[in-house]
């Protein structure tokens, strides 16, 4: 009998978290407080407390009056802190076990893997055109190092060890990691720099991506091409730490360069690793001596500077093309699939593993060009802020030089120039790809693109081998974006680039932002719109558009059911190449383990084959479900912009959550917000903590705030069906409210309800509430579900368990929060709100491991 996925989970998953919890509250880390035993019964408080409408103050009080003998208030405090040690350590245990089911739980071969999509193009007679597209398709995962995971490396090594142990129940080993867990420290004392968090990251490269995308890539040339030539790398990745200097003055060129570096030498490395591997089957005369000549000349170049190093990704492929000659000419080809394999991944990863992005925020380009006209009147007719932006067209367009940073003045100007000169450098030693792209965040004009444009062409560098992307993110970015792109498509100077690059334009578009911006559903769609108008634009000028999604985790940031919103968009939309950005947590959940890591990539290259293969005619919008679509942005949208522009909107985020903790979390090395003033404004919000703290008070509005308003119009004015229609005929519009729906799943508003009675935020609680229960009561109207996430039962139970191992923390954060308030008010004891201020920053990471794409 074949079981569901829910019921996988609830056998394979459920039930061996309740064994191992179980074991692991009994170990005896603490003999005093007994906080094994304890939190049990604490769990059971908060259940019942915000089931009979209990604030959490009220809960922990309750607690502590029935299971400790009048505690002092430092007997109280530590035990919490010791409940929030325990959760932390549950949440990583829930991973684990998730981790060591996967294969279980997902059908490694089941509908979005490759096996599937090769057998769906056989029964369909569509194998040519399945090789054809994989002849130039491709998938970028992008890695960034925004801060939402914060795992120390010591943890990921537990959690892999733990994984496996489960993997095959061994108890004892099982025993024993959980009591290093519970011995090991996950709080970093010290923010990371960008190199740590390049670091951090290199070690998913390292020991996960290497060899998932190897498989992925062996299994389409094996088994879809069999044997015939692939010239297309099929997935790239992508690394933005050490790069992205986008409101972080900690990424200095200096960290740019070692970041390159480490990824050089971490690729040799593994090539050297492999070559060893190899060393123990391929003994045979003729082939021996030249892996080792092979391998002698890797490790001789493994830890040579860069400058010193010889070794180039063409000779290692040089070197196993004629071992593999050797191999099928006089042995049989014995063992010629483990060089094909190793060939495979010098394709893939060369010298530079994954390529560095290098991106900056257009207003510090403006101020850069304003240094530059300064330092070098001559270079413009007059000075550069005094320029028309045709003026500036103009003379952009022309610019061309080598200024030498250190002649500038201006520290910024001398920076940004220095990380353009870095990019030559990184190209020169680990290959073009190691460092070609450029991005340009905030980008609303012509003028944003020509400034960065010009300053990489002053830089010696005449006819650059880069690519320059801007990143459309507001709402009124994205309006704007076709005619940008029509502009400089026109522009002779960078109509001429774009021919060097084979007239491909990479175009980032920030969901991100956009989300915060104009909130959910507006975000979405005028991306997708934008989306369209930039493809239709680009074709006409012979170009192909390649769309990079700056993507977090949670749907409030384009992130949940992601595959499924590629495999939705249509035709009039370029697919040439899916992109985008994968951070924090989405890193580990998705991507943290071999066999997650190749299902994802085979789910998102599934996503684009399956738009262009298997499509079919009902992805493109009627007119009228397009109008639809249309009016109900529009109204979420205004909804969203009237709820932003609150009095109270500003002020509860700065009272009530947690956003100002953020900062202080020490899990990226990236300030929490762009402004340097005192006072805060809200372009001055970063996407992250703006998101995240939202899910910490477990409201999630930015999810679906807008979209209840918006259905509800059309209900009141007798024309559901309408949305009815379009949620039957658009792909699209389902994935975006099944991902608004996950949203709408992870909030538990009894958490928070004690603000309704409060005299400065009580309404505006309730606005929220409103909107949630609005929101929830019409997505199941539209879908016909009679619970959330009805199509994912599987997620929405791992989601349940979850919640439920952080309730405690979320009551604890909530309380410590309220603590704060109250102490603020009676001008109470420094070193208690101090105290307090602890209890809540510690209290984050549980919550954002948990969640997986908080933020």
């Amino acid at each position: 009998m074949r079981h569901t996925k829910e019921e996988r989970f609830q056998q394979h998953v459920l039930s061996k978290y309740q064994v191992y919890n179980s074991i692991f509250m009994t170990l005896p880390f603490d003999t005093i407080t007994k906080t094994g035993v304890l939190l049990p019964l604490f769990q059971e408080i908060c259940e019942n407390g915000f089931a009979d409408h209990k604030n959490p103050s009220e809960i922990v009080a309750s607690f502590f009056k029935q299971y400790r003998n009048n505690p002092s208030d430092e007997e109280q405090i530590n035990l919490l802190f010791r409940f929030i040690q325990y959760i932390e350590r549950q949440v990583v245990l829930f991973d684990a076990i998730e981790e060591a089911t996967f294969t279980i739980i997902n059908n490694m071969d089941g509908r979005g893997t490759l096996r599937n999509i090769k057998e769906e193009a056989e029964d369909k007679s569509k194998k040519e055109a399945l090789k054809k597209y994989l002849q130039h398709f491709k998938v970028r995962t992008v890695l960034t190092a925004h801060p939402t995971q914060f795992y120390p490396g010591s943890v990921l090594g537990i959690i892999t060890d733990l994984a496996r142990a489960i993997e095959k129940n061994q108890i004892e080993q099982i025993k024993l990691l959980l009591a290093q867990l519970g011995k090991t420290p996950f709080f970093k004392k010290t923010k990371p720099t960008p190199f740590d968090e390049a670091v951090s990251l290199i070690w998913y490269l390292e020991n996960v991506f290497y060899q998932s995308v190897s498989t992925i890539y062996d299994y389409i040339q094996n088994n879809i091409f069999e044997g015939e030539p692939l010239q297309n790398q099929v997935i790239n990745l992508g690394f933005w730490p050490g790069g992205d200097r986008d409101g972080n003055p900690y990424v200095t060129t200096e960290i740019t360069l070692q970041v390159a570096e480490r990824l050089r030498q971490t690729i040799l490395k593994n090539y050297h690793k492999d070559i060893r591997k190899l060393r123990r089957r391929i003994t045979f005369e003729g082939a021996e001596n030249l892996l080792i000549a092979l391998e002698t000349r890797l490790f001789e170049n493994m830890n040579r500077p860069p400058n010193k190093a010889t070794i180039t990704a063409q000779e290692i492929l040089n070197g196993l093309t004629e071992i593999r000659e050797v191999l099928v000419e006089k042995h049989q080809s014995l063992f010629k699939e483990l060089i094909d394999d190793l060939i495979n991944k010098v394709t893939l990863f060369g010298l530079y593993f994954a390529s560095l992005d290098i991106r900056q925020d257009s207003r510090v380009h403006t101020s850069v060009m304003n240094a530059i006209s300064e330092d070098y009147p001559n270079l413009f007719s007059k000075k550069y802020d005094a320029l028309s932006d045709a003026e500036k067209i103009s003379e952009l367009s022309n610019l061309q030089g080598k200024i030498n940073p250190k002649s500038l003045k201006d520290e910024v100007a001398q920076k940004t120039l220095e990380s353009m000169y870095a990019m030559k450098d990184i190209q020169k030693f680990n290959g073009e790809q190691g460092c070609n792209r450029y991005i340009i965040s905030n980008n609303g004009s012509v003028v944003n693109v020509l400034e960065a444009f010009a300053m990489i062409r002053l830089c010696d560098w005449q006819n650059p081998t880069v690519d320059v992307i801007p990143l459309f993110e507001t709402v009124d970015d994205l309006q704007v974006a076709d005619q940008v792109m029509e502009t400089l498509y026109t522009n002779p100077s960078y109509a001429k680039h774009l021919k060097r690059r084979n007239n491909k334009q990479s175009i980032m578009l920030g969901f991100s932002d956009g989300t915060k911006d104009g909130g959910y559903l507006m975000a979405n769609w005028g991306i997708f719109t934008a989306k369209e108008r930039l493809t239709e634009i680009s074709r006409e000028y012979g170009i192909t558009a390649i769309f990079f999604d700056g993507r977090g985790g949670p749907p409030a940031r384009g992130g949940g059911k992601t595959h499924q919103f590629y495999a939705s968009l249509g035709n009039t939309i370029e697919h040439e190449e899916v992109q985008l950005t994968i951070q924090g947590q989405t890193i580990s959940s998705n991507f943290g383990t071999i066999d997650s890591c190749q299902y994802n990539i085979e789910q998102l290259l599934s996503s684009g084959i399956s738009n262009e293969i298997f499509s079919d005619e009902k992805k493109v919008l009627s007119i009228e479900d397009r109008k639809t679509m249309e009016q109900l942005a529009t109204l979420s949208y205004e909804a969203y912009k009237d709820f932003k522009n609150h009095p109270k909107f500003l002020p509860y985020l700065e009272q009530m959550s947690t956003l100002k903790y953020y900062a202080k979390t020490n899990i990226g090395s990236r300030p929490s917000k762009r402004g340097k003033g005192n006072e805060l404004v809200f372009s001055d919000l970063r996407a992250i903590p703006f998101v995240g703290s939202w899910s910490q008070l477990k409201q999630n509005v930015p999810g679906f705030y807008g979209v209840g308003i918006a259905l509800e119009t059309y209900l009141k004015n007798g024309e559901f069906e309408k949305v009815e229609s379009l949620y039957i005929n658009s792909a699209f519009f389902r994935t975006l409210l099944e991902n608004s729906m996950m949203s709408l799943t992870k909030s538990f508003f009894p958490l928070t309800a004690y603000m309704k009675d409060d005299p400065e935020f009580g309404s505006f609680w309730e606005l929220v509430f409103n909107e949630y229960e609005r929101s929830k009561k019409l997505l199941l109207k539209v879908t016909g579900y009679e619970e959330l996430m009805e199509d994912s039962k599987a997620m929405r139970a791992s989601i349940a368990v979850r919640e439920k191992i952080v309730l405690p923390l979320l009551t604890i954060q909530q309380y410590a929060l309220r603590e704060i308030q109250n102490l603020k008010k009676e001008n109470g004891d420094p070193k208690l709100i101090e105290t307090y201020e602890k209890m809540v920053t510690r209290s984050l990471f549980g919550n954002i491991n948990a969640a997986r794409n908080s933020a």
